[in-house]
């Protein structure tokens, strides 16, 4: 009885031993899992919104993950994405092309990796209430912006076309002002992204008037977000470039296919978004990430050249932009991947 009672410890003990080596085992195997992914900061360019609903996705659904990397989404401080990118203390951001195109005549080493949106959604939107029907219509009265040159730029082109002037619009800047609220206190018309303020005003039963960019010239239909990284970046790790764009454009992709689903990531993520404008805006934004391009996140040297051309006629750029160092379609996934 003593023998079987000694043997059947000893079995006991020798499992123990087996199952705590096992289980250590794992847990290292784990820990040299973590260590092997590279810690990556992205940088948003705003509060987050539908227009970043694809990184969500691929944070969500472990696209990164997979890729080797762990991703960190952090909101832009006062310095903002474009200094902090071109500085190397974040790896990548959401950019514009505007801003990218005035930063790279100034040496700013800032390129864009992939065009979020084939296509500019933005232009100028006021209530109907305001009669404002077209360019001329802004003259006498008050537009609400951020104080950026290429404002007063924009809205004169638009009503040179219409013979009006300029010199008549009251521009103020309203800081960050919600557009609703400034709308009723002492501004006419603003600058909005149509995907997130327009369909705002469709869910409260606003009714505006909207004037697109792209509805009076091709040469503002330029790429705006954009995701954008650093020279250093692509010189000295392509292939974090390459995982990081591989995996955001798997996150679109899914984003432009699961409308709905997209959208319930966004709002776990950030829980402080109105669901139902999520949702919503959501529902207008997917099909406008890839629109008529063959893939989603493709640029065109053309927009890059229009765009920078209508700036110099506006004497927005202290010299020639060169449009093919501005940006890249390298680290796009190939079609057989």
């Amino acid at each position: 009885m003593k023998k079987w009672m000694f043997v059947l410890c000893t079995l006991l003990v020798v499992l123990l031993t087996a199952c705590g080596e096992e289980s250590d085992d794992t847990a290292s195997s784990k820990e040299t899992n973590t260590k092997e992914l590279k810690k990556v900061k992205m940088m948003l360019d705003w509060t987050p919104n539908t227009n970043h609903t694809g990184l969500y996705v691929a944070q969500e659904k472990g696209y990164f993950k997979e890729q080797g990397l762990d991703v960190e989404i952090v909101l832009p401080g006062e310095a903002g994405a474009n200094q902090l990118v071109a500085s190397g203390q974040a790896d990548f951001g959401i950019g514009a092309q505007e801003s990218l195109t005035q930063a790279r005549v100034q040496d700013v080493p800032l390129v864009s990796i992939a065009a979020i949106i084939q296509h500019n959604t933005s232009g100028f939107a006021s209530p109907k209430d305001k009669n404002i029907d077209s360019p001329a219509d802004f003259e006498g009265k008050t537009y609400g912006g951020w104080g950026d040159p290429v404002e007063k730029a924009v809205i004169d082109s638009l009503m040179k076309q219409e013979d009006a002037d300029v010199n008549k619009v009251n521009i103020v800047n309203m800081g960050n002002s919600d557009f609703f609220t400034a709308v009723e206190r002492d501004i006419d018309f603003a600058w909005i992204y149509y995907a997130w303020t327009g369909v705002e005003a469709e869910l409260r039963g606003q009714e505006l008037n909207m004037m697109y960019l792209t509805d009076y010239t091709d040469k503002l239909d330029y790429y705006t977000p954009v995701l954008m990284t650093s020279e250093a970046k692509i010189k000295e790790d392509p292939e974090t470039v390459k995982a990081f764009v591989s995996a955001a454009s798997k996150g679109y992709q899914y984003a432009i296919e699961n409308p709905e689903e997209a959208a319930d990531i966004l709002i776990d993520a950030v829980p402080d978004l109105d669901p139902e404008l999520v949702k919503a805006s959501q529902k207008w934004l997917s099909p406008k990430y890839q629109d008529d391009a063959e893939q989603w996140g493709v640029q065109k040297l053309e927009v890059w050249e229009n765009y920078a051309s209508w700036m110099v006629d506006n004497q927005l750029l202290e010299k020639e932009l060169d449009a093919e160092a501005a940006f890249t379609n390298e680290f796009l996934p190939k079609e057989d991947q």
